[in-house]
């Protein structure tokens, strides 16, 4: 089965590149990411690879899932140049989770998605890259993110130039993604910025969505969380990580703070 069976192509039309629809979906999609740093495909997985894929995930992530619990500050490092260790925007904040990895997901439609040519190109085409690679890593390519009550995803930075996500379960109560755009740059590193967005002064970006969701989103420079969950509902969304060099992977010390395990 082809990862384009489990798209409303109806909607968005993948499978036809080159297509005056598929050019206006591309130029849609860029007027996002420069306008809101972010743009959103509401309905994108069909209603049957919706219902397959939580089929799936649910007993897993009850059974299976790695329960991922730190502290940390929004920069994940312990010291950053020019801050003394006290400073506000150094100040922890708390990120809890359940995971499943990549080999937990084989065969589902996250998986056929992940790896689909068509996919693949579309992305390229909207992050004007000229050749996007899945990881090369048996954990970290697709993982899906289980928010259960009392569970955040807490402010922090991406390493990745763009971050994909598969919203596939809504909260409760709680679970909205939240964002202060372009709140840092590489010419200012903004920590007073920071420090009031984390103490509350700053009032982010609110984003609600619908589970079949696709959500593609530039957070190198924009802070941003999950908020905390409350309900008996949890949160869970799938991501998937391209990236523009071949070969990419996680470290075994890094497989072991987000997994739980390096194989």
């Amino acid at each position: 089965m082809r990862g384009m069976d489990d798209i409303d192509l109806a909607r968005y039309p993948l499978d036809r590149p080159g297509s005056a629809d598929w050019q206006r979906m591309v130029a849609d999609a860029k007027a996002g990411l420069v306008r809101d740093g972010l743009f959103n495909l509401p309905g994108f997985l069909t209603a049957k690879a919706l219902a397959e894929t939580l089929a799936h995930v649910r007993p897993r992530l009850a059974r299976e899932s790695f329960h991922h619990s730190r502290w940390h500050n929004i920069y994940f490092r312990d010291a950053v140049d020019g801050l003394a260790p006290d400073h506000p925007a150094l100040q922890k904040v708390e990120t809890a989770n359940h995971t499943l990895c990549h080999d937990q997901l084989t065969g589902t439609p996250l998986d056929r998605i992940y790896r689909d040519a068509g996919f693949i190109a579309f992305l390229e085409a909207v992050m004007d890259r000229p050749r996007l690679h899945i990881m090369d890593d048996p954990l970290a390519g697709v993982n899906v993110l289980e928010y259960r009550d009392g569970e955040a995803l807490n402010w922090h930075f991406d390493r990745s130039i763009f971050t994909t996500t598969l919203l596939l379960q809504e909260a409760e109560a709680g679970g909205l993604f939240e964002f202060a755009r372009n709140l840092r740059s590489a010419e200012d590193p903004n920590h007073a910025g920071i420090a009031d967005l984390l103490e509350g002064r700053l009032t982010p970006v609110q984003l609600e969505q619908a589970a079949g969701t696709l959500n593609v989103f530039l957070g190198v420079d924009t802070a941003h969380r999950v908020s905390r969950v409350a309900g008996a509902t949890a949160r869970i969304v799938a991501v998937l990580s391209h990236y523009d060099r071949p070969g990419m992977a996680f470290s075994d010390s890094e497989r072991m703070g987000f997994f739980g395990r390096t194989a």
